[in-house]
């Protein structure tokens, strides 16, 4: 800072930026571009003090020297004073040159440093945040370059940067030099690595994406070209830019840093770290990092929802969502800022921004942006990062936004389904629902979530609970694998081509089929288990019905035309069938690897649709076959009791296994004798006729004599007070329910056990 300080001086430009600065109009982009641009050009022509010039060049040969060699390569990083303190975030908004060689060239790339510090955007977020100009000073790191170029490089954050998840390290990567990934040029690969489990020595990996990986940033043989953008080898797209073992050191580091910065500060302190692979020696290095400024500062103890009730209207784009907020406004195509300030006065407040990619110059634009969607980028490129500081949805890395949307077209922006962004066509009607954690009452009864989503399991981990009550294997199959499991392990005898090269285009970056089904099986698994970890998680087997399985790819070569598919082949009786025994191998395996590589103890496996003991005692069989052994390294056993069968012979199916979880839409529809998806006797379907029931006295007081445990995973206790009111009285253990059910559920719960511990009272 002296030495940017002592330039500022020596060229007697104090007064004259402040002069410039005090003449902004901040409502004008153009404004703001034409005054800084004076400013970095009044800081570049100017002269360095001759001996702090010689005193830079004198450490740049000694540098050199240590590596043997003249004008050794290196990256020159600036770093504004302010940056790194809990209430602000100045990444990104100065300047980083690589492969600078030469003391010409190093003085050159620092005064460069010094004049990034009056970037638009920099002076714009000093601006907002009413951080005073002349306060903020600039520090210049000169480092030894690593041979990304040849390797890998990217960002990871100690914390998960769309929900605040505190247990995880989230890892973005691509080949080349690091300003790919920042720049959002790429849409990188992306690792997660859970810290407890990491810390006790599993393999914690619970999550791998492959990025489009298409372009890289290297070294230029061209003189007076630093770098240059070249094409990736089509081999080299196909793989992770970093291998498990590099996953795992990385991670490791990245929990030292932020552990190390914690005990520093005296409050937890999550990290944004920047890393290297060198391509010469494949050695990992961290190259910078910095306190990560918008989860860290929070509250917490308030949960917001945005809500988007259900409609028809139609998906125009998809791509990678940023927060979990939604937005609306008129779309404004964006291409670059190269035509002066023409493109910025025509962008309006509350329009959205639709562009290739952004960079920091753009973020007097983004302010004003009621959402923002790029064609590239992953979640830590610049797009990203400014739109969470901006509290705005944002969706990157679309591919054809550009190309898709058009100028003026009303839209609406949601990212609050998950890691999934959704441009939908229209203004459509959206809730923001705030709740206060602390206010909500205290209950008894075990209150569990139904979590289908991996990618909203993070954000689900905030809402106050005890654990998850079901967790389905096919909605992960259908989202995370999307291809029927015997058409995945059995195409190449099928003749039929593009079935095989979807097959093929979809396991890119595994092994084989096999490696590709347990890998993603068991990262949505473990996704969901680690976000409750160390609560139960009850995690429910594939159970799809035949028409159901006959629409994913290749689901027409194995299923049968079933007449009632709701009471086929499903659920138990597929898993010891020689038809789909192969296939519930893989779904064991997918199991086995969350609980016994990743760690993930607390993942509780359930049967559905059972019939008989004897079926039951048939899939144990078949499960040990595959290694998965009830009561075995703390497995837990349950069953989905839906069937009229589960309850009547309760005491018998009890004997086998840890815990019944009552299916009530099931078991309604067979205790009633309907057909739920029938309009003509929809009006009969009711959960608290008195013949279900008695169904659930029985059972539950069954189970309570057997000593296991039995809850529910069903609507019914959300919407219905009464029936939340008669499972308590029977002393259900827990009540599971879909999120948005929570806060309900909890309020009607309470008022129960209090009426409950009133009438106990009175006795």
């Amino acid at each position: 800072m002296n030495a940017y300080q002592d330039f500022i001086r020596y060229n007697k430009l104090d007064e004259k930026i402040r002069e410039l600065i005090g003449h902004i109009d901040y409502s004008s982009v153009e404004s703001l571009r034409i005054t800084g641009l004076q400013i970095r050009t009044l800081i570049r022509n100017g002269n360095f003090p001759s001996g702090l010039s010689q005193e830079i060049i004198d450490c740049y040969f000694e540098l050199s020297k240590e590596y043997g060699q003249n004008n050794t390569d290196v990256a020159v990083r600036s770093s504004a004073t302010a940056e790194g303190l809990p209430d602000a975030s100045f990444a990104g908004q100065q300047e980083t040159f690589l492969n600078v060689r030469g003391a010409a060239e190093l003085i050159n790339a620092v005064r460069n440093c010094f004049a990034s510090l009056f970037t638009d955007r920099a002076i714009s977020y000093r601006e907002t945040f009413k951080y005073d100009h002349f306060a903020v000073g600039l520090s210049v790191c000169i480092q030894k370059m690593v041979r990304s170029d040849l390797g890998s490089s990217g960002v990871a954050f100690s914390l998960d940067t769309e929900s605040g998840f505190k247990d995880a390290v989230v890892i973005n990567g691509s080949y080349g030099l690091g300003e790919m990934v920042g720049q959002g040029s790429v849409s990188p690969d992306e690792f997660i690595v859970f810290k407890p489990l990491l810390n006790e020595g599993y393999h914690a990996i619970i999550e791998k994406k492959l990025g489009i990986k298409d372009q890289m940033m290297v070294y230029s043989d061209d003189h007076g070209e630093r770098v240059k953008i070249i094409e990736v080898d089509k081999e080299l797209k196909a793989l992770f830019c970093l291998d498990d073992e590099k996953i795992i050191q990385l991670s490791r580091w990245v929990m030292h840093i932020e552990n190390y910065y914690s005990v520093l500060k005296n409050h937890w302190c999550p990290m944004d770290v920047e890393w290297s692979v060198d391509g010469i020696s494949n050695k990992l290095f961290i190259v910078q990092a910095r306190p990560e400024t918008i989860h860290s500062r929070k509250d917490h103890d308030t949960l917001t929802e945005y809500v988007l009730p259900a409609h028809g209207s139609a998906a125009l784009v998809k791509g990678i969502a940023v927060g979990d907020r939604v937005g609306a406004g008129k779309v404004k195509i964006m291409f670059a800022l190269n035509k002066g300030a023409i493109e910025a006065r025509d962008f309006r407040q509350g329009d959205v921004l639709v562009t290739d990619m952004t960079d920091p110059d753009w973020e007097p634009i983004m302010k004003k942006a009621a959402a923002i969607v790029t064609d590239k980028g992953g979640r830590t490129c610049h797009a990203a990062i400014v739109a969470r500081e901006l509290g705005i949805p944002a969706i990157v890395g679309c591919g054809n936004a550009t190309a898709v949307l058009s100028n003026g077209e009303e839209v609406t922006i949601s990212c609050a389904e998950g890691d999934l962004g959704v441009v939908y066509k229209g203004l459509l009607p959206y809730e923001v629902v705030q709740t206060k954690l602390g206010d909500l009452p205290a209950i008894e009864t075990a209150l569990m979530l139904n979590v289908g989503s991996p990618s909203l399991a993070f954000r689900f981990s905030n809402i106050p609970n005890k654990g998850v009550g079901l967790a389905r294997e096919e909605f992960i199959i259908n989202n995370y694998i999307g291809i029927h499991l015997l058409a995945l392990l059995n195409h190449k005898d099928l003749n039929d081509p593009e079935l095989s090269e979807a097959i093929q285009n979809r396991i890119i970056g595994f092994n084989d089929e096999e490696d590709f089904f347990v890998s993603k099986l068991s990262y949505g698994i473990a996704k969901i288990a680690a976000a409750f970890y160390p609560n139960k998680v009850i995690v429910r087997f594939s159970d799809f019905k035949s028409n159901e399985y006959f629409n994913l790819p290749g689901g027409k070569y194995f299923e049968p035309q079933e007449e009632n598919p709701m009471i086929g082949w499903r659920g138990a009786s597929r898993y010891y069938s020689s038809e789909y025994k192969a296939a519930f191998e893989l779904e064991c395996k997918a199991i086995k690897k969350a609980r016994e590589e990743i760690g993930l103890a607390n993942v509780v496996v359930m049967v559905p649709f059972c019939r008989t003991v004897e079926e039951l005692l048939k899939v144990k069989t078949v499960m040990a076959e595959y290694g998965l052994v009830p009561g075995s390294a703390g497995l837990e056993l349950y069953l989905m009791a839906e069937i009229p069968s589960n309850i009547i012979m309760a005491a018998e199916f009890a004997e086998h296994i840890d815990g019944f979880s009552i299916g009530s839409n099931d078991l309604t529809q067979l205790s009633l004798g309907l057909d739920r998806d029938s309009s003509l006797v929809a009006h009969l379907y009711d959960e608290r006729h008195p013949a279900v029931k008695r169904m659930l006295a029985h059972l539950i007081q069954t189970a309570k004599e057997c000593g296991v445990k039995v809850g529910i995973c069903g609507q019914g206790p959300s919407d219905h007070p009464d029936f939340a009111q008669f499972l308590v009285e029977e002393g259900i253990d827990s009540i599971s329910v879909t999120p948005d059910s929570v806060i309900k559920t909890i309020k009607a719960i309470h008022a129960v056990e209090q009426k409950l511990k009133q009438k106990q009272l009175q006795f």
